[in-house]
């Protein structure tokens, strides 16, 4: 068993003495499209997908001993709206107002980061503290130390990559609306803030910016409804405002991006989402999202949907919670490999961040995202809460959610000022929404 001490001798953490690490053989069993592969058990003839022997891993499992007095802080973001996580069990994945972060920070002056992208439970209570993951090839940590929150961040940045710095206009306020039609109403809403001289440094241009019909996660701007896209940059850029378009992982089957990339094999097996873990795939992504909307003068990317499923998000009520984790964590393993399914947004930050860098040093990167890993930060994304309802209950929780998630060094986090799903008679929200990085009004 291992125990953690200060300089000065005082214990900061430790393993029970029976050990406190624990590995479990397993054999992953991938999902895939039955005409792709030889199935190792199944049992019914006309399924359309089946399962395939992959390799040996194991479930692995990290006990602790925490300080009686200690909190700890950080695991991403959750929307049940947890402070300090002591007494609480928490499931790392991804979901729309879900992020799953392995690391957290402790009052006494440390961070524990580990090192897995599968699925992981965090449970503290009275009978036991202690990290689950589902899969691992090994059992990977870092114990960082640092005495202050500060330099236990700055320790936990020397791991994962540094911030790099957003461009000036970033930290200004943002407009975005469900959704603009048209290149005109974006202009005549940029006139009309500077008509009342209310500040404005980026409009969003929300989802079906595409070409109409079967034009879904096209990355380029429907012909009609925005003729000419450099002049229309332009005149955004001559009122000294910024554009953020709206990007996804998934295409329509049949538009030109999709075609491109079934052509090159980049599909995942759900035949709409691009393989961000591969380094080709994501460079044709950033090649399809240069030539249809940077070379025009796009200034972000508001990189939506990048968990990139859920499995439950057309339900009429919220399942319970061990039901949403089972129904989504399946979804994922179905086109993922399991010791994968939280780091697809890290992935796909990555093909945007260096695919721009790639293209010119001579613009900064901003990119905001619903989703997020360990050592997302170092591609230049700042996260938002998810589609949240606008009630008062959800703003309370939306305060420690933003809290811990920052607490896990990763440095910007906002939210839809005013909520996704509102009630347009009611006016709140915005002096919460004041005080975030990436003040993001939603009408």
């Amino acid at each position: 068993a291992i125990s953690y001490f200060d300089q000065n001798g005082k214990r900061l953490l430790q393993e029970p003495e029976r050990g406190g690490k624990w590995l479990t053989g397993k054999t992953v069993y991938n999902s895939v499209v039955k005409n792709s592969a030889q199935s190792a058990s199944n049992n019914n003839l006309d399924a359309k997908r089946c399962s395939m022997m992959s390799r040996d891993v194991f479930e692995a499992k990290l006990e602790l001993v925490f300080d009686e007095n200690e909190a700890i802080f950080g695991f991403g973001s959750h929307e049940e709206g947890y402070g300090n996580m002591r007494g609480k069990q928490c499931q790392l994945y991804q979901h729309s107002r879900k992020i799953g972060i392995p690391y957290f920070v402790s009052t006494l002056g440390y961070g524990v980061l580990l090192d897995c992208c599968s699925l992981i439970t965090f449970h503290d209570d009275a009978l036991g503290s202690y990290l689950w993951a589902d899969v691992v090839d090994e059992l990977d940590f870092y114990f960082i130390y640092g005495g202050k929150f500060d330099s236990v961040t700055r320790g936990y940045h020397e791991l994962t990559g540094r911030v790099p710095l957003f461009p000036k206009w970033a930290f200004g306020y943002i407009q975005s609306k469900e959704r603009y039609i048209n290149a005109k109403e974006i202009v005549d809403v940029v006139d009309e803030y500077r008509r009342r001289r209310i500040s404005l440094d980026l409009i969003a241009l929300d989802w079906r910016s595409w070409p109409s019909g079967n034009g879904w996660g096209q990355k380029s701007l429907d012909p009609t409804r925005f003729p000419d896209p450099t002049s229309f940059l332009n005149a955004l850029h001559k009122r000294n405002v910024h554009l953020m378009v709206s990007v996804w992982p998934s295409m329509s089957d049949g538009c030109a991006n999709h075609c491109e990339m079934k052509k090159g094999r980049f599909l995942l097996d759900d035949n709409s989402t691009y393989n961000a873990f591969v380094p080709e795939a994501r460079a044709c992504y950033w090649n399809q999202t240069n030539t249809g909307l940077f070379v025009h003068g796009v200034d972000a990317w508001w990189s939506d949907f990048s968990e990139p499923f859920i499995a439950d998000w057309a339900g009429a009520v919220e399942p319970e919670a061990h039901n949403r984790l089972i129904m989504n964590i399946q979804h994922f393993k179905q086109y993922l490999d399991p010791d994968l399914i939280n780091a697809y947004s890290l992935q796909h930050a990555k093909a945007i961040y260096d695919g721009q860098r790639g293209t010119t040093l001579n613009k900064r990167v901003f990119i905001l995202t619903r989703s997020a890993y360990a050592g997302q930060h170092r591609y230049a994304t700042a996260v938002w809460s998810g589609d949240t309802c606008a009630t008062w209950e959800t703003l309370r929780r939306c305060i420690p959610s933003g809290f811990n998630f920052c607490a896990t060094g990763e440095a910007f986090w906002t939210v839809d000022i005013g909520g996704f799903f509102i009630n347009y008679d009611k006016e709140m929200w915005f002096w919460r929404g004041d005080y975030s990085e990436g003040c993001r009004g939603t009408t």
